[in-house]
């Protein structure tokens, strides 16, 4: 059932929100992230292969701990934004945001009239017949979030054409994506990725609307910080899982 959205809330007060990339398609570890303490999820089913069984399922062990749940659905593709929300979803990650077209479909597809055009249905999100479905329809709205996940220079040239007519609730820089699209794949500290990055900053802070940071030291969080950013992607658990193993092995066995 449509829960209030808690790194929503805590955006607008000013709060610091801390979250990771899922892309292990396991309920017991997004359990687990919820348990450790993290404020949000973001469900990958862009580069892993999630039924919609599976994803509602993975949703659905969030929930139990307080996690937000966000699904990163594939480019261009409204049917995957539908089956996201209305397995739980409490919002959706839009990946290659190359122009505001990217920005007004995704708008269409997860927001109920005036706003948008989502597909009625009813289901997990009303509870079942719980929420009355006018009700539902207008808490869906305020709850739910687009974010924009932005991959590419067209999309970073095009940030302030992206963001002006409003729609977008938060942007994610994608490091990795960028480095290729400016032709130094996986340089991801490369000056022309580094630069875009913060034109991206720049372009939410003209806009009001709130900048997520990718950041995996503590050194780069304090940089953000400082800049007034207040969240953050600190990895995903499928590589903070790798290390941890190579790491047990190196210090139980010695192998290295």
């Amino acid at each position: 059932m449509l829960r209030p959205n808690e790194v929503r809330r805590r955006l607008a007060a000013g709060e610091e929100v801390h979250g990771l990339f899922g892309t292990l398609p396991e309920p017991a570890v997004v359990e687990m992230i919820g348990c450790a303490g993290y404020d949000f999820v973001i469900l990958d089913t862009e580069h892993t292969l999630v039924g919609p069984q599976q994803l509602e399922n993975l949703i659905r062990a969030a929930e139990t701990t307080g996690l937000t749940p966000f699904v990163r659905v594939p480019e261009s593709d409204p049917g995957a934004v539908l089956r996201a929300l209305d397995a739980g979803a409490m919002g959706v990650v839009v990946p290659h945001v190359r122009g505001r077209a990217d920005i007004d479909a995704t708008i269409r597809a997860a927001r109920y009239a005036p706003e948008g055009m989502r597909s009625l249905n009813g289901g997990r999100g009303p509870g079942f017949g719980r929420i009355d479905p006018a009700e539902y329809l207008r808490r869906a709205n305020a709850e739910i979030m687009v974010i924009a996940l932005l991959e590419d220079a067209e999309g970073v040239e095009a940030i302030d054409e992206i963001l002006a007519p409003g729609g977008v609730d938060l942007v994610l820089p994608g490091p990795g994506d960028l480095s290729q699209s400016y032709g130094v794949p996986w340089e991801v500290r490369h000056p022309r990725v580094r630069e875009a990055v913060r034109t991206l900053r720049e372009a939410c802070g003209r806009h009001g609307v709130p900048f997520c940071a990718m950041s995996t030291t503590p050194e780069r969080r304090a940089e953000w910080r400082a800049d007034g950013v207040t969240a953050f992607v600190l990895g995903e658990d499928r590589d903070l899982a790798a290390r941890a193993l190579r790491g047990h092995l190196e210090r139980t066995a010695g192998v290295r």
